[in-house]
């Protein structure tokens, strides 16, 4: 009953989404919550990708869909020195950028707006920066604000970038959805309007997608951009909706009705009742992601690594995969997924163990337990179908040991924010990879340079720190391979942050959907994809 209810108000508030999608080349998505905002660079979740980076923007290159091979995008070629200083990029020419309701470009994408995206990341004292002032975590978190020494204009369609040491990942990097090409034409209209803050509200970009509206929890609009530079992988329908719908239950129960024609992140209980469905399909593929239980090492019960390894051990992980992931997920054992390559197989989960726990907290000076606050999450994401029920289960282990827990929460974007910020004590999150490089997981999510940003553990640990950036700044994969699995036994003796589980991610679809491509790194790509 309660889901029917929920259905109706949704219903309305879609405006007769269920009439929309019937009409000709309309694809209708029911997307799992709402954005922070459209502003790429500024964001950290795929939530917020999807909205903007995979629909209206493009990068210099990409990945190819469905992989993990970098492919080239806006930039036909790239060169690299033999020093691996210096990347210099060949922009595709005749590339337009998106006529909107809100803006007609007088001229195509040049090497001009390339550089004045970069800047924008790169100084505070960029004038739209400046205007408007934000943090890019992304770009921070990896080192580029530091590493990256100039972006300069060779011609109207080259680029040079000059970076102060080796990156091995700098192209993967390029890739990832926080380096997609703004328009230096746009944005100084913004400025000359005294309106910046619309670049988060009202995206312009090359991509497949234009954008239309947002209507905040219900729904985000586009249409497809006719004058897209990649015809072969080009839009196929020609409005693409998504369907704000955070009841996973309820994405179930719109995509059975074909109010929607493509759905994300089924409840496990789900998947076998869709594949059931005659008129629907479910594509799996072996997750790339790991859902963890972060510490915030800055608190002073949490200091020591003797009570963060008593916490995991008190966690019942086999019980967990089982009722949370429903036989849709495994063990993770490490701080990423076995199949990212330099992954260390040597290193296994503690078993449940409340004995040994009890006294590893007695030994850092807590035998009889302490308060703690773990933050539950609040949607669904492809590490974690379940976050409330994690949560309960997780603080019956702990009241085990002695440590009584206080579950809360806050709205996904909410939640993010004051995650960096460091609030909390202990937090549910995870991470899917952006590149297939190991960096993106030691060096995004436990390096010195990243806290404040997605190392919500705040872990700096010189041992641990020195190796991960020794490994980016060298090319040999074997080498580098060395230093990661070194770095990987050192975060099991420091447990900076429980991993529990890596799923398989399912995404149900109506049979009319033909061209989709499970994205690796959890993203919702909607170029290339028709309707029958």
């Amino acid at each position: 009953m309660k889901i029917n209810a929920t259905r109706m108000i949704l219903t309305a508030l879609l405006g007769g989404l269920a009439t929309t999608a019937q009409a000709a080349g309309t694809l209708v998505y029911c997307s799992e919550g709402s954005p922070a905002g459209f502003d790429t660079a500024q964001y950290s979740a795929g939530t917020d990708f999807d909205v903007s980076a995979e629909t209206v923007y493009n990068g210099l290159v990409g990945f190819e869909r469905g992989s993990t091979e970098v492919i080239p995008a806006l930039a036909e070629k790239w060169d690299i020195s033999e020093d691996g200083l210096e990347y210099t990029f060949h922009l595709r020419p005749g590339v337009k950028f998106q006529t909107s309701r809100f803006f007609t470009p007088s001229r195509g994408l040049t090497a001009d707006d390339v550089v004045y995206t970069f800047e924008r990341m790169m100084s505070r004292d960029h004038p739209f920066r400046k205007a408007y002032p934000t943090e890019f975590p992304y770009f921070t978190d990896m080192g580029m604000d530091k590493n990256l020494k100039s972006v300069e204009k060779v011609d109207d369609h080259t680029v040079k970038f000059t970076l102060n040491e080796v990156d091995a990942a700098f192209v993967q990097n390029m890739a990832m959805p926080f380096a997609v090409i703004l328009s230096k034409e746009y944005m100084e209209k913004l400025l000359a309007d005294g309106k910046p803050e619309l670049i988060n509200q009202q995206p312009l970009g090359t991509g497949p997608f234009v954008f239309e509206r947002y209507q905040k929890d219900a729904q985000i609009r586009y249409k497809a951009n006719k004058d897209y530079w990649d015809k072969a992988e080009g839009p196929l329908v020609d409005n693409l909706i998504f369907a704000i719908t955070k009841d996973p239950s309820v994405r179930a129960q719109k995509l059975k009705a074909n109010e929607c024609q493509l759905a994300s992140y089924p409840l496990p209980a789900d998947v076998d009742r869709l594949k059931q469905d005659p008129n629907l399909k479910v594509q799996s593929n072996p997750g790339f992601n790991v859902g963890f239980i972060y510490y915030n090492t800055e608190k002073e019960q949490l200091k020591k690594p003797e009570v963060r390894i008593a916490l995991d051990m008190a966690i019942n992980k086999p019980a967990i995969i089982k009722a949370v992931y429903g036989g849709q997920g495994v063990l993770a054992d490490g701080p990423m997924p076995s199949s990212q390559w330099s992954y260390d197989d040597t290193i296994k989960s503690r078993p449940t163990d409340v004995a040994k726990a009890k006294e590893l907290l007695a030994e850092a000076g807590y035998p009889d337990g302490f308060d703690m606050g773990l933050w539950s999450l609040p949607v669904v994401r492809p590490y974690n179908p379940n976050g409330r029920l994690m949560a309960e289960m997780i603080q019956s282990d702990w009241a085990k040991i002695g440590v009584k827990v206080r579950i809360s929460t806050y709205e996904w974007g909410e939640y993010l924010k004051r995650a960096k910020q460091g609030t909390h004590d202990a937090i549910m999150v995870g991470w899917t990879g952006d590149n297939g490089d190991p960096d993106n997981w030691l060096g995004n999510l436990l390096s010195c340079n990243s806290v404040g940003g997605v190392n919500y553990s705040r872990f700096c640990h010189k041992p641990f720190d020195e190796l991960v950036v020794k490994a980016k700044r060298v090319t040999d994969k074997q080498e580098r391979t060395q230093l990661y699995k070194e770095a990987q036994k050192i975060f099991h003796e420091q447990m900076p942050m429980s991993p529990i589980g890596t799923s398989i991610v399912n995404v149900p679809m109506n049979k009319k959907v033909e061209g989709f491509k499970i994205s690796p790194f959890g993203l919702f790509q909607f170029y290339g994809v028709s309707l029958k």
